[in-house]
């Protein structure tokens, strides 16, 4: 593979196999950062490793804004045999979200008519509450004019916006006693932070929109003396954190209520000039698109809570194989992705010059699919 020949089928193809071929679980991906830096070199990028172990590559076609291109490198734990089916191509990453990874490298390296700079990043620990690769960007990368992240949204769909997360844990310490006592036990008082979060919320939050809440009861442990409960709580723009926290502290008075993690929901609208692109780009390929919202988080949240700039996600392959068994990625679709992103870094670099720069936050009108 050189810069002459870009990224053909063959290539394009090759690349995402051998992304895929290498296992990157979270906190495992420093061998697949240096193959992914060695492939944006041989594509005649500029590319390095930085401090959080983010794959970091750089290719400036002259003047013009600067688009990032952020998708991530790691995985989930678990291993799948990699194998090419009937215009499948299977493995762990293959949809979540190497395949995206590998759109974005490709259609960099072949946008020769996007005169600007473009920024592609593979991250670390996205999988991770923390999100330390993203994090490290916003905070130490110098902000870019626009903001893909790379995830799955299928090859004809944008993802315009994601929920954000609240994560809380609730632990209780008892004296010890008798299983007949009266006295309240430890683990009768976690099993009761469930209950008081469902009536702050509403009972009826666990069918909730994507303009609510939606909370989750991810554990609960313990025994007489000791127990904790985690909740986890999908929230959506503009929910107050703080006034839930303070409202679960008064009704659960016996316990002592934890933050664990805590990270804001986003959400772009149509008329961002992002969104605009990629609907372009679609519509290239003979596409109709169609725009989701989803009940998840990604490294779109993190990004957007400081950057004020046009952004969306977008990335061949279907979310609904997220760290499933049979993860797989249509090549076809794959394909298509390429030439979609690849038109609308093109049509970006004629709409980002001179616009005025500002967060478009209330959604359009018009049909939109909430997606968990």
């Amino acid at each position: 593979m050189n810069r002459t020949e870009g990224c053909p089928d063959t290539i394009a193809v090759g690349l995402l196999r051998s992304l895929i071929e290498i296992p990157s679980p979270s906190y495992g991906e420093a061998r697949l950062a240096e193959h992914l830096v060695g492939v944006l070199r041989e594509l005649g990028f500029t590319a390095h490793v930085d401090k959080a172990g983010n794959a970091v590559g750089v290719i400036d076609r002259g003047p013009g804004p600067t688009v990032m291109l952020l998708g991530h490198m790691d995985t989930v734990p678990e291993q799948i045999p990699v194998r090419a089916e009937q215009n499948r191509l299977y493995g762990r990453g293959a949809v979540d979200a190497k395949g995206p990874l590998a759109t974005m490298v490709c259609a960099a390296a072949t946008a020769h008519d996007y005169h600007g700079r473009i920024v592609v990043v593979g991250a670390v620990e996205e999988e991770t509450p923390l999100s330390r690769g993203a994090v490290l960007v916003r905070d130490t990368h110098e902000q870019p004019d626009a903001l893909i992240i790379g995830e799955p949204s299928g090859w004809d769909n944008v993802v315009l916006g994601y929920k954000g997360k609240l994560d809380l844990a609730y632990r209780v310490s008892c004296p010890a006693t008798h299983p007949s006592s009266p006295a309240p036990k430890a683990a009768e008082l976690a099993a009761e932070a469930w209950s008081v979060l469902l009536d702050l919320l509403g009972r009826d939050a666990i069918r909730s929109s994507f303009d609510a809440p939606w909370p989750c009861l991810v554990s609960i442990r313990g025994d007489l003396v000791e127990a904790e409960a985690e909740l986890s709580i999908r929230t959506p723009p503009g929910f107050d954190d703080e006034a839930l926290i303070e409202g679960l502290r008064r009704r659960l008075p016996d316990g002592e209520l934890h933050l664990i993690n805590t990270i804001a929901a986003c959400r772009v609208d149509r008329p961002d000039p992002v969104v605009r692109a990629l609907a372009a780009g679609i519509r290239s390929q003979q596409g109709r698109p169609s725009y989701k919202v989803k009940t998840g988080t990604s490294d779109m949240n993190t990004l957007a809570v400081r950057w004020n700039i046009p952004m969306a996600t977008y990335g061949p392959g279907d979310s609904r194989l997220d760290h499933a068994d049979d993860e797989h990625i249509l090549l076809t679709d794959y394909l298509r992705g390429i030439e979609v992103l690849r038109h609308a870094l093109t049509e970006l670099a004629g709409d980002l010059p001179g616009r005025v720069r500002r967060r478009h936050l209330t959604l359009a009108s018009g049909t939109t699919r909430t997606e968990s």
